[in-house]
């Protein structure tokens, strides 16, 4: 089974039939069986609520309705495309979180960490703050926010868990970068909230899938499932680097992949 779930279509294009057609064409071509469109939720004013800094309200101002709509058309066309969600998780909103969950269809939700308080921390006008900032605290305050998550249970998975290495800093304490991933594969194993193997990475400063394979291996012995993704966010990103998501799930002993469809997950032979 291949699939590819973390995908975004609004920063490129828009929520129409056709420019969703160009993703599923793209899907079959890389053999792609399982393909999920996950838009980010802050993008809609439904979530005004939930997540609000200057960068993120200057982005948002669509109705939901506006992408409900597209997926209706696209079960009325026969197309087969999961409905998703990949939500910033924000601490202390979780009701908040999960009354907009519970609101939508969903097959499956995202949840991940794009940001610090204010600080966006894969955005590349915030790069800088990386030289002004503790690194060790950098690390710590990001896994806080993925046990936290796990621990919320609103999520089917996280996206690019450790992302806050985008720009390639990175602790130099081993010891402590360890601590880091236990506590987080901890708190996933616990509340059976899955990762994604994301290509995206390779597309990024790091250069490199998240998760690195430490954590992968990590997240594996304790028994947390996957997902493949690429983060797409034009149809020629679909299916990025397969083959090197799947041998890298491989390499650590994974041989299934997980499906969503109305929130149940369901297990499928990896590749």
């Amino acid at each position: 089974m291949r699939t590819d779930y973390h995908v975004h279509m609004h920063e490129t294009g828009d929520f129409s039939i056709d420019w969703l057609k160009k993703y599923i064409e793209k899907a079959k071509l890389e053999g792609i069986s399982e393909l999920g469109i996950s838009e980010h939720a802050y993008f809609f004013n439904e979530t005004k609520g939930i997540l609000s800094n200057p960068w993120v309200d200057g982005r948002r101002g669509l109705p939901i309705a506006s992408y409900l709509s597209m997926f209706e058309q696209a079960q009325k066309e026969g197309l087969q495309v999961k409905m998703g969600i990949e939500m910033d998780y924000t601490p202390e909103k979780e009701n908040e979180m999960q009354a907009f969950i519970e609101a939508y269809p969903f097959d499956y939700v995202i949840g991940s960490i794009h940001w610090i308080g204010d600080w966006g921390i894969d955005l590349m006008e915030y790069r800088s703050e990386y030289e002004r900032r503790n690194i060790l605290e950098v690390y710590e305050a990001y896994f806080d926010q993925v046990v936290t998550l796990a621990e919320s249970k609103l999520f089917d998975f996280i996206g690019h868990i450790d992302l806050v290495k985008i720009f390639n800093y990175r602790p130099t304490d081993t010891v402590f970068l360890e601590q880091q991933y236990d506590r987080a594969v901890q708190a996933l194993a616990a509340s059976g909230t899955s990762i994604e193997i994301s290509t995206a990475g390779l597309r990024k400063p790091v250069g490199e899938i998240y998760p690195d394979t430490l954590l992968l291996q990590k997240c594996y012995d304790a028994g947390v499932t996957i997902v493949l993704c690429s983060d797409a966010h034009h149809p020629d990103h679909i299916g990025y680097a397969y083959d090197q998501s799947i041998q890298l799930a491989q390499s650590v002993g994974y041989t299934e992949v997980q499906t969503f469809s109305k929130r149940k997950r369901e297990a499928f032979p990896l590749g």
